[in-house]
């Protein structure tokens, strides 16, 4: 199986740890991956923003460089759904080559569980640990059940980490509740995105939340901000830190 790790601007430039624990759990479940260096920005921060022009030729130097690759997988729910639901427009109607990669390009806990059917982990995390689910992960890659859906899902999120000896997790009032973060929203809106932001905190506190997680690190980024303004004593961590952090 030829797996390409495909790692999104922020990481890459504020919290490169993230890429590496997404490829150190990979490796330990026997994925060999290789990062194609010419690879950039998957164009959602232009996208979101209505430059779509713009985002066009992000968009095609993504199928180029990642095109003969049999997955693409990325520790972040948003890039992936960029890529999965929002780069049709930018191809002609049946290109076969931008479909494949489009098809095959996963969210970290998606390739975990159904690639890989990952339903083992040996490993210890022994904290309360308290679950973000971000919108894109959620509402577009359906991760996990949106209390605004009558029909249940799986929480593949939270399905990985319950394996994990001595962990627990909090319980929210409102599960899936957006952070406010939303990319160029936060600077558009910033004080709504901030009570939003302190919304999602205060929920998390309330629960005894030690350890802050999510599968995008947009979101945990905007929260993170948040939490050290008001000198909390809550750890932030992509979960893919999480797993390396208990399986090494």
């Amino acid at each position: 199986m030829k797996v390409a790790l495909f790692v999104p601007c922020y990481v890459d430039q504020f919290y490169p740890q993230v890429g590496m624990s997404t490829v150190a759990v990979l490796e330990h479940f026997g994925v060999q991956v290789e990062f194609p260096e010419a690879q950039t920005c998957c164009g959602q921060p232009m996208a979101n923003s209505g430059c779509m022009p713009e985002a066009r030729p992000l968009a095609h130097k993504f199928i180029d460089v990642f095109d003969g690759y049999d997955y693409v997988v990325a520790p972040s729910g948003s890039c992936v759904s960029m890529v999965r639901h929002h780069y049709e427009e930018f191809f002609e109607h049946g290109d076969v080559r931008s479909a494949r990669v489009r098809r095959n390009t996963m969210e970290l806990s998606e390739f975990l569980t159904k690639v890989l059917g990952v339903k083992t982990i040996f490993g210890s995390f022994p904290h309360r640990v308290g679950i973000h689910q971000s919108c894109h992960g959620l509402r577009e890659l359906r991760l996990s059940s949106s209390s605004e859906v009558m029909t249940g899902r799986d929480d593949l999120l939270k399905d990985l980490l319950s394996q994990l000896e001595g962990i627990s997790f909090s319980k929210l009032s409102r599960n899936d509740e957006c952070c406010g973060f939303g990319g160029t929203f936060a600077v558009a809106e910033e004080a709504v995105s901030c009570m939003m932001g302190d919304d999602r905190i205060a929920d998390h506190k309330a629960a005894g939340t030690t350890v802050l997680t999510a599968g995008d690190m947009s979101c945990l980024m905007h929260l993170d901000g948040l939490i050290r303004r008001q000198k909390l004593n809550i750890r932030v961590m992509h979960f893919a830190e999480i797993l390396s952090e208990a399986i090494c």
